[in-house]
This record gives structure tokens, C-alpha cells and sequence, in this order.
């Protein structure tokens, strides 16, 4: 005798928790009847559903579509944005291209931020990139190293708008 599979869709896991609490005699916390229904579901716990089934967040076109336009057809940062939201933004592509894990001094730094931008002014990208998070440097400056760490949705989406027009 072969079984039915039942789909069930449930649209608030807290709250379905809850009410399955209230119907058991010695029920678990409210985090261990979320951990138990993500593992009876086949996770290994709740966070790790939660990332499953977080949908991503969607990209904002217009600041994408704005961020665009300080870039020419070779993927080259034409010229820096005056604004510091847009300026973060476009410090991604640059980011992207930079070596991961790779420990680099100032100059190398700079031939490389050069190759990706049409106008020169490697120090103030650097240091926007620092300041952003992108990378860490030591104090006297010598050693430079890309941060590893997620873009944004609208940071993936400029570095994939740009490697489309290259």
C-alpha cells in the first residue's frame, strides 16, 4: 500500500508553534518547538531554515540603474559620485575585482584600483574602500587585504550588470 504525500504550507511557523504548544501536556520552549518542527521538516535546525527559506531581498533598480552610469562599457569607474551612498555602492564592482585572502602592499593596491577606473585617484578610493568596510589595512598602511563579506542585493546586482557589459 503505497502512502499519500500531503503538502502543507504553513504561513507563520511561529505561529503554528504556538498553537501546537498549547495543545501538548509538558510542551518544550517556543525555540525548541521551532527546532523541532525545522528538523522534523529535514533541517538541522531553525536558523538553518530560516536561511533555506528567506526569500532574498530584492534590489533596488533605481539606485542600481543610478550607480550605473559613473561606469563606462569596459566595466571603469569614470568618475567618483559625490554622493556617499552612491559613492559605497559603486566601491563594490572594484571590490569584486580585487584579489580574496591575498595580502597586498599600497602600490599594488593602487595598479589595481588604476586598471579600474579612468581617472586617477587611487588614494581616494582606498581609502573609501577602508572606510566602507571593503578593506582593512594596517596602521602604518603597508599591508592591504580585501574583507571578505556578503555585497548587498543591490551590490550583487551592479557587479552582475557590469560583467554583462564587459
Amino acid at each position: 500500500m503505497t502512502r499519500d504525500v500531503i503538502s502543507l504550507q504553513i504561513d507563520d511557523l511561529s505561529q503554528f508553534a504556538r498553537a501546537l504548544r498549547a495543545r501538548l501536556e509538558t510542551p518544550p520552549s517556543h525555540l525548541e518547538m521551532l527546532g523541532q518542527i525545522a528538523r522534523a521538516a529535514g533541517y538541522r535546525n531553525y536558523q538553518h531554515l530560516r536561511a533555506e527559506s528567506t526569500p532574498a531581498p530584492k534590489p533596488d533598480c533605481k539606485r542600481v540603474e543610478k550607480a550605473l552610469r559613473y561606469f563606462d562599457g569596459q566595466g571603469r569607474l569614470m568618475r567618483f559620485p559625490g554622493r556617499t551612498q552612491v559613492q559605497w555602492l559603486c566601491l563594490w564592482p572594484l571590490w569584486a575585482r580585487l584579489p580574496a585572502r591575498e595580502e597586498m602592499t599600497e602600490r599594488a593596491v593602487s595598479a589595481r584600483i588604476d586598471a579600474l577606473t579612468a581617472f586617477r585617484d587611487a588614494a581616494q578610493l582606498r581609502r573609501s574602500m577602508v572606510e566602507a568596510g571593503l578593506l582593512s589595512r594596517t596602521a602604518d598602511g603597508s599591508v592591504y587585504l580585501r574583507r571578505e563579506r556578503p555585497p548587498s542585493a543591490e551590490a550583487r546586482a551592479l557587479i552582475s550588470a557590469l560583467a554583462a557589459r564587459m
